[in-house]
């Protein structure tokens, strides 16, 4: 039998009828506290069942996943594409999911098609610095283990070794805030459970352990349920944590399930919460869909049906945001806490936006505001502390050297900027880490962690079927989870923008040595030219060498 394997870059997106012929890695050098992540490519001329047996040396977690590929409907949506930078333009297979090989029985087929293997090693703090290996056996199905009699001399017994030298220095704690939206409902009709159910909750704490696993460290907490995506005149399902009850004028609020969430994401390591949107999208036109009881009648008491600027709402609102306010307190997370207005406000909804943010801000406390928006003008009018930026706009904000400054991308672009659709090369995803600490930029949001619906969510869609909402975006755009059997699987596309978080976190590492000017300096002379969010480097090698050559100065640095 014709056995090929070889061991790449995660950096490295191998298509089922691509070839194996590919720069090989054999060693890394890390940091104490870093993640290690790299892949295993097998082809045989013939179907072969075979085993898996990570074997390693190193004080941390190896985990192995099997790679599936996800379906790509919707490469791009633009015209005139040709020469972009794309894996492909055409739809087709990307591979991306991660499953556990644990779920698979440590087994998997090898065909004539690629078939694939992500490794990933997470390092401790205090491992002590020094030389390790991971070898990874790939053995004849019916010997589980590398310890059965004659595994090592079966005909296509192989073992790929990747040595690990960890220097003495230990990765810092991440500075970038992180957000990619959470969808509790997406969650509920995915899985057919009841909303918070036992069952809905068990699911709610394996999709945040999964958004915490790979860097994000902030969670959309559905207050009420989030105006986002949702088309005018309809309702998605209620997820509202906060119950609400009108007794007259006044408004009684109860914070249980609320409780539940937060200790759910606090127990997962996340750190930073934001606050479900106050008014609709695109204009903050509208009340969101907030549910109330009175005179034991439980319905919709705002939403499309009621201006934002209502006296009604804006003496809700009042009552609300100080509730709120009041039980951020009580958890300890008020200066940890994001209260959002409106998602991607016009120009024309200024003066609604303005009411809402001189109605809010007084009440949030240690608080702060933030929202997606493209126009300098709501942060110079003072109505927003901490823009949120997409990335085909941000040069115009940091002309003006803005102190809370974030970064997002959404639906686009789809030409020249990072972004993260699944037809294009993982170096596009990456390339964010060292842009954003260029540019000091403090967080960076994305839209999707789990959305499963169509375009404003008129109905759900099938994640294994459609990529792009049935069409509506570039297939990758809406998640980077996929809805498992009562379970969550990761992908490819989310572990590289850890991998982008990380480069973040070893420029700052080595910044504490040589300060940041010489540190953005470093990654510039690496390119060749000053690096911009729509002009750097199109290849994995400008990463991976930058990196190497940050993490050898930190351990001549460190001694």
């Amino acid at each position: 039998m014709e056995f090929q394997i070889v061991q790449v870059s995660s950096l490295e997106k191998i298509r089922a009828n691509d070839s194996l012929k590919r720069d090989e890695i054999h060693e890394k050098t890390v940091l104490a506290g870093e993640r290690l992540s790299y892949q295993i490519c097998m082809k045989a001329n013939d179907r072969t069942d075979v085993g898996v047996v990570a074997e390693s040396d190193l004080p941390g977690d190896v985990r192995l996943y099997l790679v599936r590929d996800a379906y790509i409907d919707v490469p791009a949506r633009e015209e005139d594409m040709e020469g972009e930078d794309y894996v492909t333009l055409e739809p087709g297979f990307m591979p991306d999911i991660l499953v556990p090989m644990e779920e698979q029985g440590n087994r998997m087929a090898v065909t004539p098609q690629t078939a694939t293997i992500w490794v990933k090693a997470d390092i401790p703090k205090d491992a002590p610095a020094g030389d390790y290996s991971i070898k990874v056996r790939i053995l004849p199905a019916h010997m589980q283990s590398a310890r059965v009699p004659g595994a090592e001399e079966a005909p296509f017994t192989v073992c790929e070794t990747m040595d690990i030298h960890v220097i003495p220095a230990v990765l810092p704690p991440q500075r970038l805030i992180y957000t990619r939206w959470f969808y509790a409902d997406c969650i509920a009709v995915q899985h057919s459970v009841e909303i918070y159910s036992e069952k809905h909750w068990e699911l709610i704490d394996k999709y945040i352990a999964a958004a915490a696993d790979v860097g994000i460290n902030m969670i959309l907490v559905p207050i009420h349920t989030p105006p986002l995506d949702t088309a005018v005149g309809i309702t998605r399902p209620c997820v509202q944590l906060v119950d609400i009850e009108k007794k007259g004028d006044s408004y009684e609020f109860s914070f249980d399930k609320f409780r539940r969430f937060i200790d759910i994401c606090k127990k997962n390591g996340i750190r930073y919460f934001e606050m479900a949107h106050m008014f609709s999208q695109w204009g903050a036109k509208c009340a969101p869909n907030i549910m109330v009881t009175e005179n034991g009648r439980k319905d919709y008491m705002f939403g499309w049906h009621v201006a934002a600027d209502s006296e009604e709402y804006v003496s809700f609102l009042k009552q609300y945001i100080a509730a709120v306010s009041k039980e951020l307190a009580a958890e300890g997370i008020s200066e940890q806490t994001y209260f959002h207005i409106s998602d991607e406000p016009s120009l024309e909804s200024m003066e609604t936006y303005k009411t809402a943010s001189d109605i809010m801000r007084p009440l949030i406390g240690n608080s702060k505001t933030f929202d997606a928006l493209s126009n300098y003008v709501f942060y110079e009018n003072g109505l927003i502390e901490c823009p949120v930026t997409s990335v085909e706009h941000i040069h115009e904000f940091l002309e003006h050297d803005i102190e809370n400054q974030w970064a997002y991308y959404c639906c686009g672009p789809e030409k020249v900027f990072p972004n993260s659709f699944l037809a294009m090369p993982s170096y596009r995803i990456r390339v964010l880490g060292f842009l954003l600490y260029k540019y000091n930029i403090k967080g960076f949001l994305h839209w999707g962690l789990n959305f499963y619906n169509c375009c404003v969510s008129k109905y759900p869609v099938n994640p294994y079927v459609t990529t792009s909402g049935d069409k509506a975006f570039p297939s990758g755009d809406p998640f980077i989870l996929y809805p498992g059997r009562d379970s969550v699987y990761g992908s490819i596309r989310g572990q590289v923008t850890y991998e982008a978080v990380q480069d973040m976190d070893i420029c700052y590492a080595l910044e504490q040595y040589a300060g940041r000017e010489a540190v953005t300096a470093m990654i510039d002379r690496a390119a060749g030219y000053e690096i911009r969010f729509d002009h750097y480097p199109k290849n994995k090698e400008f990463l991976e060498n930058l990196r190497a050559e940050m993490v050898e100065k930190i351990r001549k640095f460190a001694g």
